[in-house]
């Protein structure tokens, strides 16, 4: 390729970058000020001219890979970066820009939902506001009613736990009760059993005592 063909991509390059300055200093007088109206427009024809400048690059880019010189691809990479910083600048006001009209819809929805509000509070007499009284009161009513039909089946709840436990109580106090005479029989045992050990070991310990007395009287 001739050295005219990237003379003419150069230029090319630089009326578009020139333009695009152009348009996003309106751009970001625009955001700052936060307008009103639609900048729909601005914003497609930012667009355009940035889609443009990316198919001069691409074109650049095709003839520095042909054989251009080192120059060349430096001037190449210059204008790669000026396409970087202007399009990461526009995508990024633009959310900006969104952000703060979503701000400003929902400022508006808050004012006109007070506003209907005050209107309805304004107009007691009125029989509209009447019949928002009366549901008002069905619903508070209907609350009311199922907190008690909520406590009643938890009382019930409660109510068949405490029955169910009771139950399981005197079913052990009939066993324990059934086995009884059983018990007082073995316990009645022992207490025999022990007392005639006691009477063996006092005897035994006093035939001990008397026999040392007698060897003890014989010295």
């Amino acid at each position: 390729m001739e050295a005219s063909s990237w003379d003419a991509l150069r230029k090319q390059a630089r009326k578009l970058e020139a333009q695009l300055d152009e348009r996003m200093t309106s751009y970001r007088r625009l955001v700052s000020s936060n307008p009103d109206g639609s900048v729909a427009d601005l914003e497609s024809s930012i667009e355009h001219l940035l889609k443009q400048l990316q198919q001069i690059n691409l074109q650049m880019q095709t003839w520095v890979s042909s054989g251009g010189s080192q120059i060349i691809s430096h001037t190449l990479t210059r204008h790669k970066e000026i396409l970087q910083d202007l399009s990461q600048e526009f995508y990024r006001l633009r959310s900006s820009l969104r952000a703060k009209q979503e701000r400003s819809s929902l400022l508006l929805e808050f004012r006109d939902y007070d506003r209907e509000k005050a209107d309805i509070e304004g107009g007691a007499d009125s029989a509209e506001h009447a019949l928002l009284k009366e549901q008002a009161a069905i619903s508070r009513n209907s609350g009311q009613m199922d907190n008690v039909i909520s406590q009643a089946q938890a009382t019930l709840g409660a109510l068949v736990l405490q029955r169910s436990t009771f139950g399981g109580i005197t079913t052990k106090i009939s066993n324990v009760s059934s086995r009884l005479p059983t018990v007082n029989h073995i316990l009645s045992s022992i207490k025999r059993k022990k007392s005639m050990d006691t009477i063996i070991l006092s005897f035994v310990a006093s035939v001990c005592t008397f026999l040392m007395l007698i060897y003890w009287l014989s010295k």
